[in-house]
Order: C-alpha cells, then sequence, then structure tokens
C-alpha cells in the first residue's frame, strides 16, 4: 500500500478546520500532520514537516497566505498548493495563479472536493472550483484570467499588492515590514510605487480600492 497523502490544514475557523481535518484524516490516502490558524505557522510547519500538500484559507489574520505561498514556492517547490476561501474575486485567483496554486476550492462545495482538489494537486494537475473555473480561461501556457477582466490591479507586483493588502488591513508599516520580514524603508517604496501606478495618495482611499478590487474584505 503507498504511503497516505500528507496535508497541512490552515485555516482561523476553528471549528471548520475540525471539520475538514477530521474528513481529510477519514481519507484513506491522506493524513493531517498539522492543523493551524494562520499562514505564517502552515508555512513554518511546511518547511518543518515537507508535506505533499499546503491548504491555506485565503482570509486568516497576520501574514497574508499569498505571501506564505509565494515564500513556500520559493523553498519547497515541490509541495503542491491548493487555495480554500469562501470568495471567488478575480483579485484572489489572479493572485492564486501567480504563485501556481494546485487548487482553488469555494467553501460552498461539499468536503469532497478539497479531496478531490488534494488528489489532483499530488497528481501534478489542477482543481478549480466551478465559479473560479468560469471566471478563468485555460490555454496551452495555463490557466489566466481573461484580458477584459483586468483591472490597474493588475499593474502592481505582488510584493505591491501584498503592501496593499496590509495597508488595507490598517496596518502600521512597521508591522508591515516583520510580517513581510523587509525593511521600514522597502515597505515605503512599495508604498509609493503602488500609489504612483494607482493615482491614488490618500491611505483611506487606497483600502477603498483594496476592497473594491477584492485585495481585502471589508
Amino acid at each position: 500500500m503507498s504511503a497516505p497523502i500528507t496535508v497541512i490544514l490552515a485555516d482561523d475557523h476553528a471549528m471548520l478546520r475540525a471539520t475538514l481535518a477530521n474528513c481529510l484524516d477519514n481519507a484513506p490516502d491522506m493524513k493531517v500532520v498539522a492543523s493551524v490558524g494562520d499562514a505564517e505557522a502552515a508555512l513554518a510547519e511546511a518547511l518543518k514537516l515537507k508535506p505533499d500538500v499546503v491548504v491555506l484559507d485565503i482570509d486568516m489574520p497576520g501574514l497574508v497566505s499569498f505571501d506564505a505561498a509565494r515564500r513556500l514556492r520559493a523553498r519547497c517547490p515541490e509541495i503542491r498548493i491548493v487555495f480554500l476561501s469562501a470568495f471567488f474575486h478575480d483579485r484572489y485567483i489572479e493572485q492564486a495563479l501567480a504563485v501556481q496554486a494546485s487548487g482553488y476550492v469555494t467553501k460552498n462545495e461539499p468536503p469532497a472536493s478539497l479531496l478531490d482538489a488534494i488528489r489532483s494537486a499530488v497528481s501534478g494537475a489542477c482543481y478549480y472550483s466551478p465559479e473560479v473555473l468560469s471566471r478563468i480561461v485555460v490555454t496551452p501556457q495555463g490557466a489566466m484570467l481573461p484580458s477584459s477582466r483586468r483591472s490597474r490591479a493588475s499593474t502592481l507586483t505582488q510584493r505591491e499588492l501584498e503592501v496593499l493588502r496590509y495597508l488595507a488591513r490598517g496596518l502600521a508599516k512597521k508591522e508591515i515590514a516583520s510580517l513581510m520580514h523587509i525593511s521600514v524603508n522597502t515597505v515605503n517604496r512599495h508604498s509609493d510605487s503602488l500609489m504612483a501606478k494607482l493615482d491614488i495618495h490618500d491611505r483611506v482611499q487606497l483600502a477603498g480600492f483594496a476592497i473594491r478590487e477584492g485585495l481585502a474584505e471589508p
């Protein structure tokens, strides 16, 4: 019998996390090796345990899940990443595709869909919930958002998007620097760049833009 698929599960809702962990552990071909409540803990556990798949809820406090995924991809490219979210904004989808996630599962799907996504990820394929699949196009070069859906946010780099999300949450630049493991000067540089690209020079307006674009929740 082959070894089970090892999974790290990260979701800040304890009851949902416990339900999903139980579902995964009951699958004969899977084993949850860690269950955590934020992306920073998921990243730390993944670097230590080297699971086959990391399942990340998108909307968790602290470190942005896309940032955690980018760091994990850089250090352990063999680990597959599946995103889980109640939302399927274009910007969320765009960032998930940018970090080469192997799946994007919406929370209105049954738990069996997450099992399918994990199995697909391990096999080298990708799984997208129907709501997500309806918003992307799949080409020989990979999945992407149609150009008609791209907005000013598409001009931002991944680092600028991360800074924007933290600014929209109301975090101070020193806090952002700590979470992103960069200097305050670098945060300032990213902040100045995204403001110039978006032609927005007020933090309140930046937060409003991030919410409208689905980069932050109101």
